[in-house]
Order: structure tokens, then sequence, then C-alpha cells
């Protein structure tokens, strides 16, 4: 996509979180596959485009959650996922698509978040095993899926901001589009342990660059600032052309993820 025609909004216009007449807007429902990685029935939430076509597939649009929360953290009516794709759908400015949102606390010994240490931090990373080997082929087995990188993009926030970019960039052969939200710390060396790529490795895969990288953070988030600051100057050091959106007026909440997510939801799958 040509983002230098691309409109970034720092916020929302009101009108786009706002339910309307005549407008259908999807709802998600839980799902549950096996995880092997995990070694136990893991839940995810999917949402289907409206009006669907029958015999039609769609891309895909993974969506992560951050530290202690679960699939239904991104499902909460606060968030206005299902606003914001109803509206934008129906006036065009938006390719439709599924959209998931996984589980992402992945541990054979724990099965949900119990403190913010090392031993959690590595089932939130260990994400990735899961979701090559069980969640993408659950989802595209099961649901009218376009595949390869050009239908597939992922997103998340906070530590699910830093599994997207992580798991994004580093198979950026299978992701044609990838971004955080307020991403943690963790992504490079000297952070914060456990960490997964040296500053110099924080880039997208040789020969594959993304259509759309994105970062956004919150001017008054005191919980992750400066990492997404420092990854905005990394992707540019190392090569990875990509758009920051910055917020001034909002936190490490869901008021800081409905504005990345509306501009990323206008953004992706429009090669």
């Amino acid at each position: 996509m040509d983002t230098k025609t691309f409109r970034m909004y720092e916020y929302p216009p009101a009108e786009a979180l706002e339910k309307k007449e005549g407008i259908s807007y999807p709802e998600f429902t839980k799902y549950h596959y096996y995880s092997r990685t995990a070694e136990r029935e893991t839940p995810v939430n999917v949402l289907l485009p409206t009006d669907m076509e029958e015999g039609k597939k769609y891309p895909v649009l993974y969506i992560l959650h951050g530290y202690w929360d679960n699939e239904d953290w991104m499902a909460r009516d606060i968030v206005h996922i299902s606003d914001m794709l109803g509206n934008l759908w129906a006036s065009g400015e938006a390719e439709k698509f599924i959209t998931v949102l996984p589980y992402n606390f992945t541990s054979k010994e724990l099965t949900a978040c119990t403190g913010m240490d090392y031993q959690n931090s590595e089932a939130y990373d260990n994400f990735i095993n899961d979701f090559f080997l069980d969640l993408k082929p659950y989802i595209e087995e099961n649901f009218p899926v376009k595949t390869g990188r050009d239908n597939t993009a992922v997103t998340g926030f906070s530590m699910g901001g830093r599994e997207g970019l992580f798991i994004g960039l580093t198979n950026s052969d299978k992701f044609g589009y990838v971004a955080g939200c307020c991403p943690a710390p963790g992504l490079t060396r000297g952070e914060i342990e456990p960490w997964m790529l040296e500053e110099s490795e924080l880039h997208h895969k040789e020969g594959h660059m993304p259509e759309v990288v994105m970062v956004s953070y919150a001017e008054l988030d005191g919980v992750v600032n400066p990492w997404p600051q420092k990854y905005d100057r990394l992707l540019t050091e190392n090569g990875t052309e990509h758009l920051l959106h910055v917020m001034s007026k909002t936190g490490h909440d869901h008021e800081s993820v409905t504005p990345h997510l509306y501009n990323y939801f206008r953004l992706i799958f429009k090669k």
C-alpha cells in the first residue's frame, strides 16, 4: 500500500465507535483447539466478516493480548473492534477480513499468568511455537481463510505487541502486515529478561519487507516507555520501513489500543 497517501488518525473519529442503523456488526465466537505446545485445550475468539460471500475466502488478522489478560480482553465492547469493523466495512474504508484473538500464554506448567517474572514471560514468548504448530493450522482448516503472507497480519498490545513484532518481523516471509501497540520490553538485549533479539536483529527477514510495519505508543504510558521509541529507532537503523503512530493523551490501556487498531484496520490487506 502507498502509505504516503494514507491519513493516520491520532484518535478515531467519534462516529467510528458508534453503532448505526442499517449496518451489520460482527460478533466474536469462542472456539477451542488442542495446543501441543501447552498440552491442553486452548480457547480462541474468532470474528467473521458480516455478509460473507459463499465460497469466498478472506485474509486473517491475529491480535495478541497483554500480560495478565486472555483471549477475551480485546473482545470487550470498550475496545470497539466490532463497532469499528462494521463501520469501516460499510464505508469501504477497510477490507473484509477474519479476526482472531488467541490465548497467547503458552506453558505446560502454568495455565494462566501468575506473576510478572521470567517464567511467565517465557510463556508468552513460547506462543510462537503454538502459533505455527497448532493455532494457525486450526484457523486455516476451520475457517474460510486466504493463506500466504499477503493475506496474513498480526498485532498486539503490551506483551502482545512485543510478541506480534517478534513473530511478524522474524517471519516476514509469512506476514505481510506487522504491528505492535505499546510493545513491552524484551524484544532486544539489555532491556529485561528474557529477551529475544540482539539490537541489530530487530528488522524484517531479508528479502521480505512487509507491506506495512507499524508501531503505536502513548506519550503518557508509564508502563513500557521508552521501549516503543527504542524499537522505532532500531527499525529505522536496521532498514525496516515502518509507520510510527503517537498518541498524546492516552496511557497503557484500551484507550491506546482502539486508535491503534482503527488505523491498522484501514491499512491492512490493501496491497
